[in-house]
């Protein structure tokens, strides 16, 4: 087993280190010491080592005589210790090796630490296995292993009715710019600072040690401590392992939510990319927030996209907005109607649905991905949109990122007007099919009508959205 505050570490199979059984298995006839300090291994299970503190012990047993035996015995003392060292050593190493060989033949090699497998003690090659990093950094799971961890894992979490939740950091929970790109107009932030010593009571904090300061998303607290009733959580971000660590104390200075489920930059297995291949879950019990889309290719079905939280100009700035930032104009979002409040609405009843008992009581059949799809499916149902010059005449309108949030809401799209659109979605309200729209008593929206609807998951009165009258062209 491991532990993050234990020096000495069991390593054994069925690894009740990871808290999913309790039979050992097959375990490796060596303690295996961790330096707290250094998080690393001083010691492993290879012949050398094994010998070191198997000849420590006999050092210890064969020094058992009396103190006030005579000096002149002591020659002979010291070669039957040594008689009986070297046979203890002989005895020792026949088990051992009768052991390993048994072990190694039959082993299916489920992790490697420092690619020294967990249950027989075999070197591996480099690489085998899936790195888990964020759990211990020199370990290694195999697929068949994951996969019953995730199996133990996920019927654990459904009998007590909850499912996992896949958090990012920057721009979803939390806003972060470097002390050195604060501006003039966001200087006074400097003398606004809350305090290390009771960290749950303050939002915004300056890390000198990493030359940061961050803002936390208003509602974050309530959010985290309400959805942790409902899932079971993990940090996942593409920053690097110090900075989500330090991020991980602000938001929960407990640690009662994420424990060591914090991934980074470096675990990722694919580059630029996020991967559900590094959660101890399964994909159909998981759901994603993320403000960014495009690191998720793999698990788009799973993810919630969320409205990018800009506090300070270097965010608005990175993301090409000429425009004041929150920080800039001394405000901030709303707690009670902003991003993770609506969020936190949607992802509770994702869990009322999913654990319905109307659907019966097995839970392991259900997939949340078909939950949400279904509630997202529901926002712009019986609506039909054709869209005005939005998209480029290049290009094909059924590939448009538009297009296709408009049919994930529910709605109809097409090319051509008829009595059966609803609405014409247009920047101008001078085109032809603009002016159709006024014509004929339709909808004419601006396409932040369609983004509202999908970050507030709900249909939004078409009046808050109206076209910007111009000629056409």
């Amino acid at each position: 087993m491991f532990s993050d505050d234990s020096r000495w570490v069991i390593v054994c199979h069925r690894e009740p280190w990871l808290g999913y059984e309790n039979d050992l298995k097959l375990v490796l006839p060596i303690v295996v010491q961790m330096s707290v300090a250094t998080d690393s291994l001083v010691s492993s299970s290879s012949s050398d080592d094994f010998a070191a503190l198997l000849d420590a012990e006999l050092d210890s047993d064969s020094s058992d005589g009396s103190p006030d035996q005579d000096c002149s015995d002591d020659e002979d003392n010291n070669a039957e210790g040594a008689r009986i060292k070297r046979r203890k050593v002989l005895e020792m190493d026949t088990r051992v090796e009768v052991q390993e060989e048994a072990t190694t033949d039959s082993c299916t090699h489920p992790g490697f630490l420092r690619d020294m497998c967990i249950c027989c003690g075999k070197r591996m090659d480099d690489g085998a296995g899936v790195a888990f990093g964020y759990i211990h950094k020199d370990l290694r799971l195999g697929s068949d292993e994951v996969s019953r961890l995730r199996d133990a894992d996920v019927r654990t979490l459904l009998r007590n009715k909850k499912l996992y939740l896949v958090l990012d950091l920057d721009h979803t929970l939390l806003n972060s710019t470097r002390l050195e790109d604060i501006n003039s107009e966001e200087d006074y932030l400097k003398s606004q600072t809350d305090s290390f010593e009771d960290i749950s009571k303050g939002s915004l904090f300056r890390l000198d040690k990493i030359r940061m300061m961050t803002k936390l998303r208003p509602y974050v607290r309530t959010f985290l401590q309400e959805a942790s009733n409902m899932f079971e959580m993990y940090i996942y971000t593409m920053g690097e392992r110090a900075y989500a660590i330090e991020m991980a104390k602000l938001l929960d200075p407990g640690n009662v939510y994420f424990n060591s489920r914090v991934i980074s930059k470096a675990d990722c297995t694919r580059r630029h990319q996020k991967g559900l291949d590094v959660v101890l879950g399964k994909d159909s019990a998981v759901l994603i927030l993320d403000d960014t889309e495009a690191v998720w290719q793999r698990h788009k079905d799973n993810l919630i996209l969320m409205e990018r939280y800009h506090y300070f100009s270097s965010s608005c700035r990175q993301f090409g907005f000429n425009c004041k930032s929150l920080s800039e104009l001394k405000g901030d979002e709303n707690e009670a109607d902003g991003a993770l409040a609506t969020v936190l609405g949607v992802l509770k009843k994702i869990h009322s649905n999913f654990f319905n008992p109307e659907h019966g009581d097995d839970f392991a059949a259900r997939d949340v991905r078909q939950v949400l799809r279904k509630i997202r499916n529901e926002i712009l149902r019986g609506c039909k949109i054709v869209f005005s010059r939005v998209f480029s005449t290049e290009s094909q309108a059924e590939n448009h990122h538009l297009w296709k949030m408009a049919e994930q809401l529910g709605a109809t799209c097409a090319v051509e007007v008829d009595s059966s659109v609803t609405h014409v979605v247009s920047e101008y309200a001078g085109t032809e099919k603009s002016r159709w729209a006024v014509q004929n008593g339709n909808f004419l929206v601006h396409p932040k009508w369609l983004e509202a609807a999908n970050y507030l998951w709900s249909k939004k009165p078409e009046q808050q959205f109206p076209v910007e009258l111009t000629k056409s062209k």
